[in-house]
């Protein structure tokens, strides 16, 4: 009887233990859950990408980073009408890679970065590819996110998706 006592407290140790441990793996779990960080990059030439990137970082409590052309866009530049226009010219060449002002320093911390954009010519614009091209964002989920005043998402998603296949992305938003 002795014996069976001293077996039945070792085994209830032994599972206390383990129980013990199972806790604090579902607790070291969480925390990196929780210490999960998203970034919301964004490029907006009139202030309308600007607010939906906001309410999106809001939303998802992020933080902000605005892609800032070195050369900001003037209302001429934006003229898509005029075949000569800044705009017009980066989009008809697919090489176009505007400099952009300021670098992210800690891309390191961030699990997902959304970049939102207006939808230029049915596509990103040109500055969303020397971001891209500018960091390694392998390991991270990508979401792309627009605004546009006629177009849907689907074809700068695709465009993005296959330009940069060695990320992952997840299903674009479009953020009007």
């Amino acid at each position: 009887m002795k014996q069976l006592s001293i077996i039945v407290a070792a085994c209830a140790l032994f599972f206390g233990a383990c129980a013990q441990k199972s806790t604090e793996n579902t607790n070291n779990q969480t925390k990196e859950e929780n210490m999960s960080k998203t970034l919301v990059a964004y490029f907006s030439a009139t202030g309308t990408t600007k607010a939906a990137a906001q309410r999106l970082a809001k939303e998802k409590n992020a933080d902000l980073f605005e892609i800032v052309p070195e050369q900001p866009y003037t209302n001429a530049d934006l003229d898509w009408t005029n075949k000569q226009s800044r705009s017009s010219v980066e989009m008809n060449d697919s090489t176009s890679r505007p400099a952009i002002a300021s670098k992210l320093e800690n891309l390191g911390q961030y699990d997902t970065v959304y970049i939102g954009f207006p939808i230029w010519w049915y596509t990103a614009p040109t500055i969303i590819n020397t971001f891209i091209e500018s960091y390694d964002f392998s390991g991270k989920v990508l979401g792309a996110f627009a605004t546009s005043g006629g177009s849907t998402i689907a074809k700068s998603a695709a465009d993005l998706k296959n330009k940069y296949p060695q990320y992952t992305w997840i299903e674009g938003q479009l953020l009007n």
